[in-house]
């Protein structure tokens, strides 16, 4: 995928910059949750690729968006894979750190028959990201149409690049998850769209979704963008997986995209 450079400077400009987290899933399926102390037997496993960050910008480049992901993984297999899953979906990747200071962040995950979950979540490298690599960023950062924070890495991150954001006049948006107490003010005031969810993986298909509609239509009015979202992150609803769940604009009716 050809992205487009600003004749002014060397950065390319994107439409969506996603500051974020990348996350291996580790998922099990067994017919109940084990208490503790309990071992049971499961019936499925797979490996997949998850985190809130992650999760959004992949939504929003298989609907179209040129995307650029700021994350760090470590330098393992599960780091490796995943800067190749960008690539494969298309998502510049000069922004992806690694480091062998901490493993690429996991989330081993059991469902049970009612579909329920049981998370427990390392977030390892995510951890990690630093204002040293917003500042290596800042400029495809400020460049964007559309940057997209979370609160899977450290939240003083997430509002840095926020901040980086706003004063340079690009559009955010902010997914306060997994929620906190005590969310620092300065969040609400250099947010453009405040958006709270509940269901991790559809939710995350809608904020990359809308994100997507943000820097694709900006006229579009919000109600509109949230809506046709909506409609995205229910059709991910209907596949297994988080991001191998995702829609391309392809798979979608043409007035979506």
């Amino acid at each position: 995928m050809s992205v487009p450079v600003n004749p002014l400077s060397t950065t390319a400009v994107y439409d969506v910059v996603v500051v974020g987290s990348c996350m291996t899933d580790l998922v099990s399926f067994a017919p109940r949750l084990p208490k503790a102390g309990e071992t049971i037997h499961g019936c499925k496993f797979f490996i997949g690729f998850g985190g809130k960050g992650a999760n959004q910008c992949i939504q929003a480049a298989r609907l179209g968006a040129k995307a650029a992901m700021v994350c760090k993984v470590g330098n393992d297999s599960f780091g490796e894979n995943y800067i190749q899953n960008f690539k494969c979906n298309g998502i510049s990747t000069e922004y992806v750190g690694q480091t062998s200071e901490a493993s690429t962040g996991v989330a081993s995950i059991t469902v049970n028959d009612d579909g329920q979950n049981a998370i427990v979540i390392v977030a390892g490298a995510n951890l990690l990201l630093n204002s040293e690599d917003l500042k290596q960023a800042s400029n495809a950062i400020c460049c964007a149409k559309v940057v997209v924070c979370q609160l899977e890495i450290q939240p003083a991150i997430s509002l840095e690049a926020l901040k980086i954001a706003h004063e340079a006049g690009v559009k955010t948006i902010f997914n306060p998850a997994p929620a906190t107490a005590g969310l620092d003010p300065d969040f609400y005031k250099n947010t453009d769209v405040f958006c709270c969810n509940e269901s991790e993986g559809a939710g995350d298909s809608f904020v990359g979704a809308l994100a997507f509609y943000m820097a694709h239509y900006p006229c579009m009015e919000v109600e509109e963008m949230s809506r046709r979202a909506c409609d995205i992150a229910a059709v991910s609803t209907q596949s297994q997986g988080t991001q191998a769940s995702y829609p391309s604009g392809a798979q979608l009716p043409q007035e979506f995209v």
